[in-house]
């Protein structure tokens, strides 16, 4: 690669990407490849599902497969991230290669979001456009680097991602209402409110403890960036977790009032 490439990510800031520009293209190529594939097997594995699909709705089927194997990657690896021990005695500026491989695939998935959300914005909106613009850059300005410790946290948000593309998804198969469809509901809610609710509010609190510990050496676009990100994410948490709690009670109210009458009679 052309050295003044080189130079303008250190003018950027964004040093450590020149080890890792191409994992990040190779993760919106492969992303772009899930899409593809998703095309070719969903409506042979789904074909009564995709008979009624119109429109926008086998592009949205795709997406959805693109984010929930987006999902359970980064996942993994952050937890590994956890336990980087290195990356645990400097929280904020540390830096190493597996943490930025994950935020590589994490960058490559929303550049390719990104270009989706563009393509589409008459079916998903222009929320959707600056969704995918915000997410790319938190993680492209890890690539200081800055607080990769941390990353993983908001990166463990996906866990509770994947079960709503499943409920998603069961809606579309037909298994609306459906038992399994209940317990990935319950599953749904205790990996919200596990993972985004209660350990990232925690984390996000030490982590901006950890920052303003060394705010002369953070740039004011990282304060921006960081902060209105972390701030918008942390209130939609609690206002997403209220509205799914009430979407179950709407979607199972005779389920449960069933089981209350089974009880009572065994009583």
């Amino acid at each position: 690669m052309n050295a003044s490439f080189y130079q303008l990510l250190d003018q950027l800031s964004l040093s450590t990407l020149k080890y890792h520009w191409q994992s990040v293209l190779i993760s919106a190529m492969f992303f772009t490849i899930v899409y593809e594939i998703s095309r070719i097997l969903s409506p042979v594995l789904f074909p009564k599902t995709f008979q009624f699909f119109k429109g926008y709705n086998a592009p949205n089927w795709h997406i959805h497969v693109v984010s929930t194997v987006h999902c359970i990657a980064v996942v993994v690896g952050s937890f590994f991230i956890l336990f980087d021990n290195s990356l645990e005695h400097d929280r904020v500026f540390g830096y190493t290669k597996w943490a930025a491989d994950i935020y590589s695939i994490s960058c490559g998935y929303f550049l390719w979001d990104t270009i989706t959300a563009i393509y589409f914005y008459k079916d998903q909106g222009i929320s959707m456009v600056l969704h995918g613009i915000a997410s790319f850059s938190v993680f492209i300005f890890s690539f200081r680097p800055f607080v990769n410790y941390y990353g993983a946290i908001f990166l463990m948000y996906e866990l509770s991602t994947i079960f709503l593309n499943f409920h998603w998804f069961m809606d579309k198969i037909g298994w609306s209402g459906s038992r399994i469809q209940l317990i990935n509901g319950v599953v749904l809610l205790l990996t919200f409110f596990g993972a985004r609710v209660v350990f990232g509010t925690v984390m996000s609190v030490k982590m901006w403890i950890d920052v303003y510990a060394v705010k002369d050496h953070v740039p004011l676009r990282y304060w921006i960036v960081y902060g209105s990100a972390n701030f918008a994410t942390s209130c939609l948490n609690f206002w997403w977790f209220s509205r799914m709690i009430k979407m179950l009670r709407k979607r199972f109210p005779q389920q449960h009032q069933q089981e209350v009458v089974t009880i009572k009679e065994k009583q």
